[in-house]
């Protein structure tokens, strides 16, 4: 199926437009900045959730406000059924849905692409650019990157970590229980690449951004460590 694309009627911040994408492959809502574009990021939701979650529109909207083009897309599993978690299965083809989203979405900018996510849909783009590294993306952004399930932290999703060779960055809640900020640095270093952690203080998984700027800040680390990685 081609590509479908209409004007969103969703609030945004003044200079951006936002358009809703459908194709077989990509279902997702796109913040356009007006002007030229510094980088395009792609971002995919938590378990839980979908494209339309409070922390990747807050994302999207502050991100796109500073220059970037962001796409908030629902992973193949969310297209598949409305409610429900994800299952282990599934997982191959949630990273194939984040491939066909940052191929179509690549050419938005000149600058650099970034993908990542919040939670689940931060680990498995991980996942995908330990497998396909710079062929699919320039760099790593990882919000409440679940580290391990709460209260088991001998259950460490860390196996693929070593082969990200991209600038990673981290953004970590103090009270999240999927990882503390001692066992989040510890996994971060197996990152064959610059990465920076930024720790919220008293800030839980879902990065609530009704109660801290938790998009301000993460916006803030992307300018100050993204895209001065991408550039080094």
């Amino acid at each position: 199926m081609a590509a479908v694309t209409a004007e969103s009627a969703e609030s945004k911040k003044p200079g951006t437009t936002i358009a809703t994408v459908e194709t077989d492959d990509v279902a997702a809502d796109v913040h356009r900045p007006d002007g030229t574009p510094r980088a395009t990021i792609v971002l995919a939701h938590g378990a839980g959730g979908n494209r339309d979650a409070i922390i990747l529109r807050a994302l999207a909207d502050e991100l796109s406000s500073r220059g970037y083009v962001v796409a908030r897309i629902d992973l193949p599993y969310r297209r598949r059924r409305p409610k429900g978690p994800p299952s282990p299965s599934t997982s191959p083809a949630d990273r194939d849905g984040i491939r066909a989203a940052c191929a179509m979405f690549r050419e938005e900018s000149d600058g650099p692409l970034f993908v990542g996510g919040h939670s689940y849909g931060g680990r498995q783009a991980s996942m995908a650019v330990a497998e396909d590294g710079t062929d699919l993306a320039d760099g790593l952004l990882l919000t409440s990157y679940p580290l391990h399930p709460p209260g088991k932290p001998d259950r460490l999703r860390t196996e693929h970590l070593p082969s990200i060779t991209v600038p990673t960055l981290v953004v970590h809640g103090s009270t999240d229980p999927f990882g503390t900020a001692e066992e989040m640095a510890e996994a971060i270093g197996l990152i064959d690449a610059p990465t920076r952690i930024v720790e919220l203080e008293k800030v839980g998984h879902d990065l609530n951004p009704k109660k801290k700027p938790t998009a301000q800040l993460t916006a803030d680390a992307v300018d100050e460590f993204l895209m001065k990685a991408f550039r080094a």
